[in-house]
């Protein structure tokens, strides 16, 4: 999703999440991208709900403290959503000129997006031949709502920026994986990214996306078992969970109550795994790469490695720029939080 409002190339990286809100601005050198700046700040939970915005006053000015504490004087951002609001799908359709292809992917887009089609932003992008028939091709559909857009545009103009571009979450995250370095992007894997309030799993092989799910699992949901286990408030209950104050004598310990909730996690991703394994032509996954704030429970990678049998890993989306090991040093703590910002940073006004 394109939205041009300026003309300046370069775009600072502004990746809004449910608990966290990440700015990433790069240069770009002859030695290649470098981090120029970085910062995070905490989003008070229930100002974004579902992936909808619910405090938009609020929530820009905490962009605006960001941008400021961070010194970025650049204006045009790249932003990016995904949850319900978003369909990602991958379709069949004629090889026809690009006119009449616009008309036919809209019309069927209509029979996969559960929301009126006049309600929905819609771009596509051309993967290649069908492997079933050769007057076919495969294109990647994806449609977002309109209001969704609207919200998004509003609270940027609100937080006195330009949005120049809107993409999706998975495909920000899909485009910082492809610039690191000693990856064999030939392997078909998995990226699974845990935010908040939601869980993107991407499976890829050659960099081309292969399976696309947004599920509502996230991190809030261990504050939530945590928080009515123990009968605390919710801010309580995350406090706990960073380790801020102790956790209280109880009947079931947090790691209980941890493993409650990632084999909740673990089963819905295992089922789109099997899922995809058992589409016709699919070989399985070999490798899972975590990103989003689950990355930092150890128990997921632990169940993942168990229940799959396949190699489980962190993501380091900072392996891919120019840095110095001291500032690698100082952007250990944020590896996980950072790679949309930084996907989203990567982007330009007129690329595809």
């Amino acid at each position: 999703m394109r939205m041009i409002f300026g003309k300046k190339d370069h775009l600072v990286g502004l990746d809004i999440g449910a608990a966290f809100a990440k700015v990433a601005e790069l240069k770009t050198t002859k030695k290649g991208r470098k981090l120029h700046k970085f910062g995070i700040a905490k989003i008070p939970e229930g100002m974004i709900q579902e992936g909808r915005i619910a405090d938009t006053e609020g929530l820009a000015e905490i962009i605006r403290s960001l941008f400021k504490s961070q010194n970025i004087k650049e204006k045009n951002v790249a932003i990016s959503t995904g949850g319900h609001s978003v369909v990602i799908k991958t379709i069949s359709t004629s090889k026809v000129p690009d006119e009449e292809l616009h008309r036919n992917i809209r019309a069927e887009a209509e029979q996969y997006i559960p929301y009126d089609i006049d309600d929905v932003n819609i771009d596509y992008q051309i993967l290649g031949d069908s492997e079933y028939s050769s007057e076919q091709m495969n294109v990647l559909l994806v449609a977002v709502r309109q209001d969704l857009v609207d919200e998004y545009v509003e609270l940027i103009h609100m937080a006195g920026l330009n949005p120049v571009i809107i993409d999706v979450d998975t495909f920000a995250l899909q485009n910082v994986y492809e610039t690191l370095p000693d990856v064999d992007h030939e392997r078909i894997t998995l990226l699974l990214d845990v935010g908040a309030s939601k869980t993107s799993v991407n499976i890829l092989q050659n960099n081309n996306s292969m399976m696309m799910r947004d599920m509502t699992n996230g991190c809030y949901q261990l504050v939530s078992v945590v928080s009515e286990r123990l009968e605390i408030d919710r801010e309580k209950a995350l406090q706990i969970i960073m380790g801020e104050v102790d956790y209280p004598e109880s009947g079931q310990s947090l790691d209980d109550l941890y493993e409650i909730v990632v084999d909740n996690w673990c089963s819905d991703i295992c089922e789109v795994v099997h899922t995809f394994e058992s589409g016709p032509g699919n070989d399985g996954i070999e490798m899972i790469v975590i990103s989003g704030g689950g990355g930092f429970i150890e128990l997921l990678a632990e169940k993942l490695t168990a229940a799959l049998k396949v190699t489980v890993s962190k993501i380091n989306p900072f392996a891919g720029l120019v840095s110095d090991s001291k500032e690698l040093g100082e952007l250990e703590a944020y590896q996980l939080l950072s790679p949309i910002a930084l996907g989203l940073a990567m982007r330009r006004v007129n690329d595809k």
